[in-house]
C-alpha cells in the first residue's frame, strides 16, 4: 500500500464546490482507499483548533527525549533564570564569574562546567569598565568564545531576532546573559501587574527553550523584607512563576564581604551557598554550601548499557530485544527501551553515552554511541 499518496485529491475546493464534505460517499472502495481516507480524517482531526493533543503514560515512556545537560551542574540548566540582589550588591561581578567559566569550562567553585560559548549584554556597562573588570578578576588571558554587547533592542522591539542572529552566527552558544531585565523592558505608564511580568519572562522563555539554551536575567530586589527571600524580587511574583529558577544574592550589610547565594529551580534542589569576596580581584569564592547536593545512586542497567561501547566499539545499534541479548539482561524489549529513554539524561551525563530510539510497528530500533571527546 502506498502511504505517500498526495493529500489534497480529497479535500473540498474553494468557490462553488466549497459545501462539499471531506469523505465523497462511495459504496465501492478499496482497502487502499479506506485506510487513505481513515488518514484524512486523521489529519482533518489534529488540524481542528478545538483538539486538545495529549499523550497517554505509555506513549510518554515511549518517547526519547533530547537530553538537556546542565551547564554547571546543580546551578544553571537550560531555561530561564533570573539572577536578583540589591544593587550594587556584586551581581555584575556574579555573573562575570558564571561567563568566563562556562566560556572556558573550567570548574566554578566544587561543580563541574560544561563548557560552550556565551553572549553576555552588559547593558549597564561601558566596554572599559568591562575591560578592567574582567582584567581584575581573570587577568589578561582571554577567551574567543565570551561575547560581549553593551546595547540591545528591547523585548517587544526585536531583541529576540537579535539573538537568533548572533546564535546562528555562533552555534556553539550555550549561556546568554542580560544585565539587566530593566534594561529590555519596555518603559509603562503604571505598575506591573502579574500579567505583564508573566508575558515578559514568557516571550524570553519561550526563546531560550526553543533554541535549548540557557538565559539568565540580572534583576533587583526591593527593600521590603518577606518572609520567602524571593518575595523580595523586585515586581510580582509572575516573574518568578514563569521563569524556571531564580539565584538571590544577600548581604547583611553593603560592606560586607560575604553573602549568601540562595539557589532554587524545577528540577534541582533547593540550596543556600556562602560566599566571600576577594578584596583583590573581586571575584566571590566558596566558603561552604549548607547541604551536600543530592546525587543519585548508580543504575545498574545503564551502567551494563555504558560498559558495551569501548574504544575498539564505540557504538552500538539494533532492536531493543538484540540489545536485551547483548546485556544478558531478562527484561521484555519495551520495558528495556522505556528505561533507556528515561535514563537518556544519566547515560549523557554519567556515562559519555549518546543515545536515540525510533519506534516503528515491529519496535524500537536503538542506537547507542560514546560521546566525542
Amino acid at each position: 500500500m502506498n502511504d505517500t499518496k498526495e493529500m489534497t485529491a480529497l479535500i473540498a475546493s474553494v468557490g462553488a464546490d466549497a459545501g462539499q464534505p471531506l469523505i465523497q460517499d462511495n459504496s465501492s472502495i478499496t482497502d487502499e482507499d479506506a485506510e487513505y481516507k481513515k488518514k484524512l480524517l486523521e489529519v482533518h482531526h489534529f488540524c481542528d483548533p478545538m483538539h486538545l493533543n495529549t499523550l497517554s503514560m505509555n506513549d510518554l515512556f515511549d518517547c526519547s527525549f533530547p537530553s538537556k545537560p546542565p551547564l554547571i551542574d546543580g546551578l544553571l540548566y537550560v531555561g530561564t533564570y533570573l539572577l536578583a540582589g540589591s544593587p550594587k550588591v556584586g551581581k555584575s561581578f556574579l555573573v562575570a564569574q558564571l561567563a568566563y567559566h562556562v566560556s572556558t569550562g573550567q570548574t566554578l567553585w566544587e561543580y563541574p562546567v560544561r563548557q560552550g560559548g556565551v553572549l553576555y549584554l552588559a547593558l549597564e556597562d561601558d566596554y572599559a569598565r568591562l575591560q578592567r573588570r574582567m582584567s581584575r578578576m581573570f587577568g589578561v588571558e582571554g577567551t574567543d568564545d565570551l561575547h560581549f554587547a553593551i546595547a540591545s533592542n528591547q523585548i517587544d522591539a526585536g531583541l529576540t531576532d537579535q539573538l537568533d542572529n548572533f546564535l546562528r552566527e555562533h552555534p556553539d552558544t550555550k549561556l546568554v546573559i542580560i544585565d539587566t531585565l530593566q534594561k529590555v523592558r519596555a518603559a509603562m505608564n503604571e505598575a506591573y501587574s502579574y500579567a505583564n511580568d508573566y508575558e515578559a519572562i514568557g516571550k524570553l522563555k519561550s526563546f531560550a527553550d526553543s533554541r535549548g539554551i540557557c538565559l539568565l536575567l540580572v534583576h533587583h530586589t526591593r527593600k521590603q523584607p518577606a518572609d520567602d527571600k524571593f518575595d523580595m524580587i523586585s515586581g510580582t511574583t509572575g516573574l518568578l512563576g514563569c521563569a524556571d529558577g531564580a539565584l538571590l544574592l544577600r548581604k547583611e550589610k553593603r560592606t560586607d564581604l560575604n553573602a549568601t547565594l540562595d539557589v532554587v529551580g524545577r528540577d534541582q534542589p533547593d540550596q543556600r551557598l556562602h560566599l566571600l569576596r576577594d578584596e583583590e580581584t573581586l571575584a566571590w569564592q566558596l566558603d561552604h554550601a549548607e547541604r551536600e547536593l543530592w546525587k543519585a545512586p548508580p543504575d545498574p542497567l545503564l551502567e551494563k548499557v555504558a560498559a558495551l561501547l569501548t574504544e575498539e566499539s564505540p557504538s552500538w545499534e539494533g532492536r531493543a530485544s538484540e540489545l536485551a541479548a547483548a546485556l544478558r539482561e531478562d527484561i521484555p524489549p519495551n520495558q528495556l527501551a522505556r528505561r533507556l529513554n528515561v535514563g537518556r539524561d544519566k547515560l549523557a551525563e554519567l556515562y559519555q553515552v549518546e543515545y536515540a530510539a525510533k519506534r516503528n510497528k515491529n519496535g524500537s530500533f536503538l542506537t547507542l554511541r560514546r560521546a566525542a571527546g
